[in-house]
Protein backbone atom coordinates (compact mmCIF):
# COMPACT_ATOMS: atom_id res chain seq x y z
CA UNK A 1 0.00 0.00 0.00
CA UNK A 2 1.04 3.74 -1.08
CA UNK A 3 1.83 5.03 2.91
CA UNK A 4 -0.83 7.57 3.72
CA UNK A 5 -1.64 9.03 7.02
CA UNK A 6 -5.12 8.30 8.92
CA UNK A 7 -6.29 11.83 8.34
CA UNK A 8 -5.49 10.73 4.68
CA UNK A 9 -7.30 7.95 4.51
CA UNK A 10 -10.51 9.33 6.44
CA UNK A 11 -10.91 11.74 4.29
CA UNK A 12 -11.10 9.45 0.98
CA UNK A 13 -13.48 6.87 3.05
CA UNK A 14 -15.29 9.26 4.83
CA UNK A 15 -15.04 8.59 8.58
CA UNK A 16 -13.49 9.84 11.41
CA UNK A 17 -10.12 9.07 13.23
CA UNK A 18 -9.48 8.30 16.97
CA UNK A 19 -6.28 8.64 17.56
CA UNK A 20 -3.07 10.60 16.09
CA UNK A 21 -4.46 11.77 12.44
CA UNK A 22 -0.53 12.01 11.41
CA UNK A 23 0.02 8.44 12.16
CA UNK A 24 1.05 6.58 8.95
CA UNK A 25 -0.34 3.11 7.73
CA UNK A 26 2.68 2.02 5.65
CA UNK A 27 1.68 -1.85 5.17
CA UNK A 28 -1.13 -3.54 3.56
CA UNK A 29 -4.70 -3.92 5.06
CA UNK A 30 -5.54 -7.12 6.05
CA UNK A 31 -8.67 -8.84 8.19
CA UNK A 32 -7.51 -12.15 10.33
CA UNK A 33 -5.51 -10.92 13.37
CA UNK A 34 -3.53 -14.07 13.38
CA UNK A 35 -1.74 -12.78 9.86
CA UNK A 36 -0.63 -9.41 11.22
CA UNK A 37 0.72 -7.37 8.44
CA UNK A 38 3.62 -4.80 9.94
CA UNK A 39 2.27 -1.14 9.29
CA UNK A 40 -1.13 -1.99 7.85
CA UNK A 41 -4.27 -1.54 8.30
CA UNK A 42 -6.48 -3.87 10.11
CA UNK A 43 -10.19 -3.84 9.24
CA UNK A 44 -12.22 -4.84 11.65
CA UNK A 45 -15.72 -6.90 10.69
CA UNK A 46 -18.24 -7.69 12.25
CA UNK A 47 -19.05 -11.49 11.78
CA UNK A 48 -22.24 -13.71 12.50
CA UNK A 49 -20.23 -15.05 15.56
CA UNK A 50 -17.09 -12.67 16.59
CA UNK A 51 -16.64 -9.05 15.93
CA UNK A 52 -13.61 -8.25 14.43
CA UNK A 53 -13.25 -5.56 16.69
CA UNK A 54 -12.48 -7.53 19.82
CA UNK A 55 -9.24 -8.56 17.63
CA UNK A 56 -8.19 -4.73 17.12
CA UNK A 57 -5.61 -4.26 19.66
CA UNK A 58 -3.96 -7.35 19.78
CA UNK A 59 -3.41 -6.91 15.88
CA UNK A 60 -1.91 -3.43 16.80
CA UNK A 61 0.24 -4.35 19.39
CA UNK A 62 1.54 -7.22 16.84
CA UNK A 63 2.64 -5.16 14.41
CA UNK A 64 -0.37 -3.24 12.66
CA UNK A 65 -0.55 0.66 12.62
CA UNK A 66 -3.75 0.97 12.91
CA UNK A 67 -7.49 -0.21 12.27
CA UNK A 68 -10.91 0.85 9.97
CA UNK A 69 -14.02 -0.13 11.71
CA UNK A 70 -17.32 0.73 12.20
CA UNK A 71 -16.64 2.09 16.20
CA UNK A 72 -13.78 3.73 18.25
CA UNK A 73 -11.32 0.95 19.62
CA UNK A 74 -8.29 1.20 22.17
CA UNK A 75 -6.09 2.04 19.60
CA UNK A 76 -6.15 4.02 16.43
CA UNK A 77 -9.25 3.94 14.75
CA UNK A 78 -10.64 5.20 11.98
CA UNK A 79 -14.26 4.60 11.96
CA UNK A 80 -16.76 4.64 9.52
CA UNK A 81 -20.74 3.37 8.76
CA UNK A 82 -19.28 0.33 6.69
CA UNK A 83 -15.78 -0.93 6.65
CA UNK A 84 -15.81 -2.65 3.67
CA UNK A 85 -17.69 -0.35 1.34
CA UNK A 86 -14.93 2.16 2.59
CA UNK A 87 -11.90 -0.06 1.86
CA UNK A 88 -13.03 -0.25 -1.63
CA UNK A 89 -12.98 3.18 -2.04
CA UNK A 90 -9.53 3.24 -0.20
CA UNK A 91 -8.29 0.75 -2.73
CA UNK A 92 -9.70 2.75 -5.70
CA UNK A 93 -7.80 6.09 -4.41
CA UNK A 94 -4.45 3.74 -4.38
CA UNK A 95 -5.07 3.19 -8.12
CA UNK A 96 -5.93 6.10 -9.18
CA UNK A 97 -2.53 7.32 -7.88
CA UNK A 98 -0.89 4.89 -9.32
CA UNK A 99 -1.86 5.43 -13.43
CA UNK A 100 0.89 3.52 -14.51
CA UNK A 101 -0.13 0.62 -13.13
CA UNK A 102 -1.83 -2.04 -15.41
CA UNK A 103 -4.57 -4.26 -14.12
CA UNK A 104 -5.53 -7.31 -15.73
CA UNK A 105 -9.37 -8.84 -14.09
CA UNK A 106 -10.13 -12.01 -14.77
CA UNK A 107 -13.64 -14.21 -14.52
CA UNK A 108 -15.44 -17.30 -14.93
CA UNK A 109 -17.21 -20.25 -13.19
CA UNK A 110 -14.38 -22.82 -13.27
CA UNK A 111 -10.49 -21.70 -13.62
CA UNK A 112 -10.42 -18.11 -12.73
CA UNK A 113 -7.91 -19.30 -9.76
CA UNK A 114 -5.65 -21.48 -12.25
CA UNK A 115 -5.36 -19.08 -14.81
CA UNK A 116 -4.30 -16.18 -12.32
CA UNK A 117 -1.66 -18.34 -10.81
CA UNK A 118 -0.51 -19.09 -14.83
CA UNK A 119 -0.61 -15.22 -15.55
CA UNK A 120 0.94 -14.11 -12.55
CA UNK A 121 4.27 -16.02 -12.45
CA UNK A 122 4.31 -14.89 -16.73
CA UNK A 123 3.87 -11.10 -15.47
CA UNK A 124 6.52 -11.49 -12.94
CA UNK A 125 8.80 -11.58 -15.70
CA UNK A 126 8.24 -8.14 -17.05
CA UNK A 127 7.41 -6.38 -13.99
CA UNK A 128 6.26 -6.36 -10.13
CA UNK A 129 3.20 -8.23 -9.83
CA UNK A 130 0.82 -8.36 -7.47
CA UNK A 131 -2.23 -10.94 -7.79
CA UNK A 132 -5.27 -12.30 -5.59
CA UNK A 133 -3.96 -14.96 -3.23
CA UNK A 134 -6.23 -18.41 -2.92
CA UNK A 135 -9.33 -16.71 -4.59
CA UNK A 136 -10.12 -13.78 -2.71
CA UNK A 137 -12.57 -12.42 -5.01
CA UNK A 138 -15.25 -10.67 -3.76
CA UNK A 139 -15.94 -7.31 -2.00
CA UNK A 140 -13.71 -7.43 0.47
CA UNK A 141 -10.87 -9.91 -1.53
CA UNK A 142 -10.38 -7.61 -4.07
CA UNK A 143 -9.88 -4.28 -2.34
CA UNK A 144 -7.42 -6.36 -0.22
CA UNK A 145 -5.70 -7.64 -3.27
CA UNK A 146 -5.27 -4.28 -4.59
CA UNK A 147 -4.09 -2.57 -1.54
CA UNK A 148 -1.12 -4.56 -1.79
CA UNK A 149 0.22 -2.87 -4.42
CA UNK A 150 3.16 -0.25 -4.10
CA UNK A 151 4.49 2.39 -6.47
CA UNK A 152 6.72 -0.42 -8.06
CA UNK A 153 4.15 -2.44 -8.93
CA UNK A 154 3.58 -2.37 -12.37
CA UNK A 155 0.93 -5.40 -12.73
CA UNK A 156 -2.49 -6.31 -10.72
CA UNK A 157 -4.16 -9.47 -11.39
CA UNK A 158 -7.08 -9.03 -10.12
CA UNK A 159 -9.96 -12.57 -9.86
CA UNK A 160 -13.76 -11.26 -9.71
CA UNK A 161 -16.04 -13.72 -8.58
CA UNK A 162 -20.21 -12.84 -8.34
CA UNK A 163 -23.26 -13.98 -6.72
CA UNK A 164 -25.46 -12.19 -8.64
CA UNK A 165 -26.37 -9.33 -10.93
CA UNK A 166 -24.08 -6.35 -10.65
CA UNK A 167 -21.33 -7.64 -8.18
CA UNK A 168 -18.70 -7.91 -10.73
CA UNK A 169 -19.69 -4.38 -12.14
CA UNK A 170 -19.16 -3.26 -8.33
CA UNK A 171 -15.74 -4.65 -8.60
CA UNK A 172 -14.75 -3.20 -11.52
CA UNK A 173 -15.48 0.21 -9.60
CA UNK A 174 -12.84 -0.48 -7.11
CA UNK A 175 -10.15 -2.35 -9.81
CA UNK A 176 -11.20 -0.95 -13.58
CA UNK A 177 -9.53 -3.21 -15.57
CA UNK A 178 -7.50 -2.41 -18.78
CA UNK A 179 -7.25 -6.00 -20.00
CA UNK A 180 -10.16 -8.62 -18.85
CA UNK A 181 -11.35 -12.02 -19.54
CA UNK A 182 -14.07 -14.22 -19.04
CA UNK A 183 -12.85 -17.75 -18.97
CA UNK A 184 -16.06 -19.35 -19.61
CA UNK A 185 -19.87 -19.78 -17.85
CA UNK A 186 -20.94 -22.82 -16.08
CA UNK A 187 -23.22 -24.03 -13.46
CA UNK A 188 -21.37 -23.07 -10.03
CA UNK A 189 -23.54 -20.50 -8.12
CA UNK A 190 -26.87 -21.64 -10.15
CA UNK A 191 -28.71 -21.81 -7.33
CA UNK A 192 -28.16 -18.11 -7.17
CA UNK A 193 -28.55 -16.90 -9.99
CA UNK A 194 -31.39 -19.35 -11.13
CA UNK A 195 -29.67 -20.32 -15.04
CA UNK A 196 -26.40 -20.27 -16.65
CA UNK A 197 -27.84 -17.01 -19.09
CA UNK A 198 -28.16 -15.49 -16.01
CA UNK A 199 -24.47 -16.16 -15.07
CA UNK A 200 -23.24 -15.08 -18.48
CA UNK A 201 -25.23 -11.89 -18.09
CA UNK A 202 -22.95 -11.35 -14.23
CA UNK A 203 -19.51 -12.72 -16.06
CA UNK A 204 -20.13 -10.62 -19.38
CA UNK A 205 -19.97 -6.98 -17.08
CA UNK A 206 -16.31 -7.35 -16.61
CA UNK A 207 -16.08 -6.64 -20.18
CA UNK A 208 -18.58 -3.80 -20.43
CA UNK A 209 -16.07 -2.19 -17.29
CA UNK A 210 -13.06 -2.38 -20.01
CA UNK A 211 -12.11 1.39 -21.65
CA UNK A 212 -12.13 1.53 -25.94
CA UNK A 213 -8.63 1.39 -25.94
CA UNK A 214 -8.59 -1.88 -23.64
CA UNK A 215 -8.42 -5.64 -24.61
CA UNK A 216 -11.31 -8.13 -23.55
CA UNK A 217 -10.09 -11.85 -23.95
CA UNK A 218 -13.06 -14.61 -24.02
CA UNK A 219 -13.13 -18.37 -24.66
CA UNK A 220 -13.73 -18.70 -28.32
CA UNK A 221 -14.75 -22.63 -27.00
CA UNK A 222 -17.56 -21.89 -24.80
CA UNK A 223 -20.95 -20.64 -26.54
CA UNK A 224 -22.26 -18.57 -23.66
CA UNK A 225 -18.70 -16.65 -23.96
CA UNK A 226 -17.52 -16.53 -27.69
CA UNK A 227 -20.75 -14.44 -28.08
CA UNK A 228 -19.57 -11.35 -25.64
CA UNK A 229 -17.59 -9.55 -28.39
CA UNK A 230 -21.00 -7.71 -28.59
CA UNK A 231 -20.81 -6.24 -25.00
CA UNK A 232 -17.65 -4.15 -24.93
CA UNK A 233 -15.85 -1.95 -27.70
CA UNK A 234 -12.57 -2.69 -26.70
CA UNK A 235 -10.19 -5.15 -28.46
CA UNK A 236 -11.24 -8.62 -28.91
CA UNK A 237 -8.81 -11.91 -28.18
CA UNK A 238 -9.91 -15.23 -28.06
CA UNK A 239 -8.51 -18.20 -26.79
CA UNK A 240 -9.85 -22.14 -27.35
CA UNK A 241 -8.45 -25.76 -28.11
CA UNK A 242 -9.63 -25.33 -32.10
CA UNK A 243 -7.88 -23.93 -34.95
CA UNK A 244 -9.72 -20.57 -35.29
CA UNK A 245 -8.76 -18.64 -31.86
CA UNK A 246 -5.82 -16.30 -31.60
CA UNK A 247 -4.57 -18.39 -29.01
CA UNK A 248 -4.56 -21.86 -28.78
CA UNK A 249 -2.63 -25.00 -28.91
CA UNK A 250 -1.51 -27.71 -31.45
CA UNK A 251 0.57 -31.19 -31.20
CA UNK A 252 -0.32 -31.55 -27.82
CA UNK A 253 0.32 -35.42 -26.08
CA UNK A 254 0.76 -35.85 -22.00
CA UNK A 255 3.40 -37.71 -19.89
CA UNK A 256 2.63 -40.52 -17.44
CA UNK A 257 1.05 -38.13 -14.63
CA UNK A 258 -0.72 -36.05 -17.68
CA UNK A 259 0.77 -33.26 -17.81
CA UNK A 260 0.61 -31.37 -21.18
CA UNK A 261 3.15 -30.83 -23.91
CA UNK A 262 2.67 -28.89 -27.00
CA UNK A 263 2.78 -26.06 -28.97
CA UNK A 264 1.36 -22.90 -28.36
CA UNK A 265 0.22 -20.44 -30.83
CA UNK A 266 -0.27 -16.42 -30.02
CA UNK A 267 -1.02 -14.30 -33.03
CA UNK A 268 0.83 -16.54 -35.43
CA UNK A 269 3.87 -17.03 -33.34
CA UNK A 270 4.78 -20.44 -32.14
CA UNK A 271 6.84 -21.71 -29.40
CA UNK A 272 7.06 -25.50 -27.60
CA UNK A 273 5.31 -25.40 -24.06
CA UNK A 274 5.68 -28.16 -21.54
CA UNK A 275 3.17 -27.88 -18.36
CA UNK A 276 4.04 -28.31 -15.15
CA UNK A 277 0.28 -29.26 -14.15
CA UNK A 278 -1.67 -32.04 -14.60
CA UNK A 279 -4.92 -32.33 -16.68
CA UNK A 280 -6.19 -31.32 -20.35
CA UNK A 281 -7.94 -28.22 -18.70
CA UNK A 282 -4.58 -26.55 -18.06
CA UNK A 283 -4.17 -25.92 -21.51
CA UNK A 284 -6.95 -23.70 -21.75
CA UNK A 285 -5.97 -22.30 -18.24
CA UNK A 286 -2.47 -21.02 -19.82
CA UNK A 287 -4.12 -20.62 -23.01
CA UNK A 288 -6.05 -17.66 -21.30
CA UNK A 289 -3.27 -16.15 -19.48
CA UNK A 290 -0.80 -16.14 -22.41
CA UNK A 291 -3.53 -14.20 -23.66
CA UNK A 292 -4.00 -11.97 -21.00
CA UNK A 293 -0.23 -11.44 -20.69
CA UNK A 294 0.26 -11.10 -24.70
CA UNK A 295 -2.75 -8.16 -23.84
CA UNK A 296 -0.75 -6.91 -21.39
CA UNK A 297 2.71 -6.34 -23.31
CA UNK A 298 4.53 -9.62 -23.11
CA UNK A 299 6.60 -11.33 -25.49
CA UNK A 300 5.46 -14.77 -26.53
CA UNK A 301 9.09 -16.01 -26.11
CA UNK A 302 8.92 -14.95 -22.21
CA UNK A 303 4.93 -16.14 -22.14
CA UNK A 304 6.32 -19.85 -23.49
CA UNK A 305 9.10 -19.68 -21.17
CA UNK A 306 7.48 -18.73 -17.88
CA UNK A 307 4.37 -20.85 -18.63
CA UNK A 308 6.95 -23.74 -18.34
CA UNK A 309 8.20 -23.16 -15.34
CA UNK A 310 5.22 -22.22 -13.62
CA UNK A 311 3.99 -24.34 -10.72
CA UNK A 312 0.74 -24.02 -8.75
CA UNK A 313 0.18 -21.28 -6.88
CA UNK A 314 -2.92 -22.08 -4.93
CA UNK A 315 -3.37 -24.50 -2.17
CA UNK A 316 -5.30 -27.76 -2.77
CA UNK A 317 -5.86 -27.55 -6.47
CA UNK A 318 -4.90 -30.66 -8.87
CA UNK A 319 -1.86 -30.88 -6.47
CA UNK A 320 -0.20 -34.24 -7.20
CA UNK A 321 1.64 -36.29 -4.25
CA UNK A 322 3.52 -39.56 -5.17
CA UNK A 323 3.64 -41.32 -2.16
CA UNK A 324 6.42 -43.48 -0.96
CA UNK A 325 5.14 -47.12 -1.60
CA UNK A 326 1.57 -45.87 -1.47
CA UNK A 327 -0.88 -44.37 -4.14
CA UNK A 328 -0.43 -41.09 -6.08
CA UNK A 329 -3.30 -38.24 -4.66
CA UNK A 330 -4.63 -35.61 -6.56
CA UNK A 331 -5.82 -32.99 -4.15
CA UNK A 332 -7.79 -30.99 -5.55
CA UNK A 333 -10.40 -30.54 -2.46
CA UNK A 334 -10.49 -26.82 -2.85
CA UNK A 335 -13.70 -26.17 -4.76
CA UNK A 336 -15.92 -28.35 -7.07
CA UNK A 337 -18.59 -27.72 -9.15
CA UNK A 338 -20.39 -30.29 -11.73
CA UNK A 339 -17.61 -28.83 -14.95
CA UNK A 340 -14.44 -29.05 -12.73
CA UNK A 341 -15.08 -32.27 -11.19
CA UNK A 342 -15.85 -33.76 -15.00
CA UNK A 343 -12.33 -32.23 -15.87
CA UNK A 344 -10.77 -33.62 -12.71
CA UNK A 345 -12.08 -37.09 -12.97
CA UNK A 346 -10.64 -36.95 -16.54
CA UNK A 347 -7.26 -36.07 -14.80
CA UNK A 348 -7.59 -39.52 -12.42
CA UNK A 349 -8.51 -41.66 -15.39
CA UNK A 350 -5.52 -40.21 -17.82
CA UNK A 351 -3.34 -40.65 -14.60
CA UNK A 352 -4.20 -43.93 -13.96
CA UNK A 353 -4.20 -45.61 -17.71
CA UNK A 354 -1.30 -44.21 -18.01
CA UNK A 355 0.11 -45.86 -14.90
CA UNK A 356 -1.97 -48.78 -15.48
CA UNK A 357 -3.16 -48.14 -12.25
CA UNK A 358 -6.37 -48.44 -10.36
CA UNK A 359 -8.53 -45.05 -10.41
CA UNK A 360 -10.29 -44.00 -7.03
CA UNK A 361 -12.44 -41.46 -6.90
CA UNK A 362 -13.48 -39.60 -2.97
CA UNK A 363 -16.08 -37.30 -4.10
CA UNK A 364 -17.91 -35.21 -1.62
CA UNK A 365 -20.98 -32.41 -1.89
CA UNK A 366 -21.21 -29.80 -4.58
CA UNK A 367 -22.70 -26.73 -3.47
CA UNK A 368 -25.08 -23.35 -4.97
CA UNK A 369 -26.71 -25.74 -7.50
CA UNK A 370 -29.85 -24.61 -6.21
CA UNK A 371 -32.91 -26.84 -6.65
CA UNK A 372 -30.99 -29.39 -9.40
CA UNK A 373 -28.29 -29.93 -6.58
CA UNK A 374 -29.67 -33.64 -6.15
CA UNK A 375 -29.54 -34.08 -10.23
CA UNK A 376 -26.37 -32.90 -10.89
CA UNK A 377 -24.99 -35.02 -8.19
CA UNK A 378 -26.66 -38.41 -9.77
CA UNK A 379 -25.53 -37.48 -13.29
CA UNK A 380 -21.94 -36.54 -12.03
CA UNK A 381 -22.07 -40.33 -10.37
CA UNK A 382 -23.14 -41.69 -13.84
CA UNK A 383 -20.41 -40.01 -15.40
CA UNK A 384 -18.04 -41.40 -13.09
CA UNK A 385 -18.63 -44.83 -13.70
CA UNK A 386 -18.97 -44.12 -17.31
CA UNK A 387 -15.80 -42.76 -17.18
CA UNK A 388 -14.43 -46.16 -16.45
CA UNK A 389 -13.80 -44.77 -12.53
CA UNK A 390 -12.68 -47.81 -10.84
CA UNK A 391 -14.00 -46.76 -7.16
CA UNK A 392 -16.30 -44.30 -6.74
CA UNK A 393 -15.97 -43.65 -2.98
CA UNK A 394 -19.13 -40.86 -1.99
CA UNK A 395 -18.59 -39.30 0.82
CA UNK A 396 -21.17 -37.41 3.08
CA UNK A 397 -25.21 -37.39 3.07
CA UNK A 398 -25.43 -34.73 0.85
CA UNK A 399 -23.40 -36.47 -1.82
CA UNK A 400 -25.17 -40.01 -1.37
CA UNK A 401 -27.13 -39.17 -4.49
CA UNK A 402 -23.70 -39.78 -6.47
CA UNK A 403 -24.12 -43.12 -5.68
CA UNK A 404 -27.58 -43.01 -6.59
CA UNK A 405 -26.75 -42.25 -10.35
CA UNK A 406 -23.54 -45.04 -10.59
CA UNK A 407 -26.24 -47.30 -9.59
CA UNK A 408 -28.40 -46.67 -12.47
CA UNK A 409 -25.54 -47.12 -14.87
CA UNK A 410 -25.95 -50.13 -16.82
CA UNK A 411 -24.25 -52.53 -17.30
CA UNK A 412 -22.54 -52.16 -13.89
CA UNK A 413 -18.89 -51.27 -13.85
CA UNK A 414 -16.53 -50.14 -11.07
CA UNK A 415 -17.31 -50.54 -7.63
CA UNK A 416 -19.68 -47.52 -5.85
CA UNK A 417 -19.91 -47.38 -2.20
CA UNK A 418 -20.38 -45.15 0.38
CA UNK A 419 -18.65 -43.89 3.29
CA UNK A 420 -20.57 -41.09 6.13
CA UNK A 421 -17.81 -38.57 6.87
CA UNK A 422 -13.94 -37.91 6.16
CA UNK A 423 -13.02 -40.09 8.95
CA UNK A 424 -14.00 -42.88 7.60
CA UNK A 425 -13.09 -42.23 3.88
CA UNK A 426 -9.25 -41.73 5.33
CA UNK A 427 -10.02 -44.67 7.24
CA UNK A 428 -11.48 -46.81 4.08
CA UNK A 429 -8.39 -45.69 1.66
CA UNK A 430 -5.76 -45.87 4.05
CA UNK A 431 -6.54 -49.84 4.41
CA UNK A 432 -7.46 -50.42 0.93
CA UNK A 433 -4.72 -48.25 -1.09
CA UNK A 434 -1.27 -48.90 -2.18
CA UNK A 435 1.59 -47.88 -5.11
CA UNK A 436 -0.87 -49.53 -7.73
CA UNK A 437 -3.45 -47.17 -7.45
CA UNK A 438 -4.52 -43.17 -8.18
CA UNK A 439 -6.87 -41.67 -5.67
CA UNK A 440 -8.44 -38.16 -6.54
CA UNK A 441 -10.37 -35.88 -3.48
CA UNK A 442 -12.60 -33.49 -4.78
CA UNK A 443 -15.48 -31.65 -3.47
CA UNK A 444 -17.01 -28.24 -2.51
CA UNK A 445 -14.61 -26.40 0.80
CA UNK A 446 -16.99 -27.00 3.21
CA UNK A 447 -16.54 -30.53 3.14
CA UNK A 448 -12.83 -30.32 4.23
CA UNK A 449 -11.89 -32.89 2.18
CA UNK A 450 -8.37 -31.78 1.83
CA UNK A 451 -7.84 -33.27 5.38
CA UNK A 452 -8.19 -36.96 4.00
CA UNK A 453 -5.73 -36.13 1.18
CA UNK A 454 -3.35 -34.88 4.02
CA UNK A 455 -3.86 -37.44 5.84
CA UNK A 456 -2.99 -39.87 2.88
CA UNK A 457 0.04 -38.26 2.34
CA UNK A 458 1.54 -36.94 5.51
CA UNK A 459 0.42 -39.67 7.26
CA UNK A 460 -0.69 -37.62 10.53
CA UNK A 461 -4.04 -36.65 9.64
CA UNK A 462 -4.62 -34.97 12.92
CA UNK A 463 -2.55 -32.15 11.58
CA UNK A 464 -4.69 -31.50 8.67
CA UNK A 465 -7.76 -30.61 10.73
CA UNK A 466 -8.85 -27.40 9.47
CA UNK A 467 -11.92 -25.73 10.68
CA UNK A 468 -12.19 -22.57 8.19
CA UNK A 469 -11.75 -19.01 8.17
CA UNK A 470 -11.86 -17.57 11.56
CA UNK A 471 -15.35 -15.70 11.81
CA UNK A 472 -14.10 -12.13 11.66
CA UNK A 473 -13.40 -12.76 7.80
CA UNK A 474 -15.55 -12.58 5.79
CA UNK A 475 -16.37 -15.22 2.99
CA UNK A 476 -14.38 -15.76 -0.37
CA UNK A 477 -16.91 -15.79 -3.49
CA UNK A 478 -16.13 -19.08 -5.88
CA UNK A 479 -18.05 -18.11 -8.60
Amino acid sequence: MIPMTLAEIAEVVGGDVVGDPAFVVTGPAFVDSRQVQAGGLFVAVVGERVDGHDYAAGAVAAGASAVLGSRATEVATVVVPDPVAALGLLARHVLDALPGLVVVAMTGSQGKTGTKDYLAQVLAAAGPTVATLGNLNNELGVPLTVLRVTEETRFLVVEMGARGIGHITYLCGIAPPSVAAVLNVGTAHVGEFGSRQAIAVAKGEILEALPADGVAVINDDDALTTVMDARTNARVVRFGLTDRPDVTWTGVSYDDLDRPSGVLHVFGEQRPVTLRQSGEHQLLNAGAAAALAHAAGVGTDDIAARLSDATGLSAWRMELHEVPDGPVVINDAYNANPASMRAAISTLRAIAGRRGARSIALLGEMLELGSDADDDHRALGAHAVDAGVDVLLVVGEAARPMLQGAANVTPARGTAMFVADRAAALAWLRENTDANDVVLVKASRAAGLEWVAHGLTEGDHASAQDDGPRPDQMEETQG
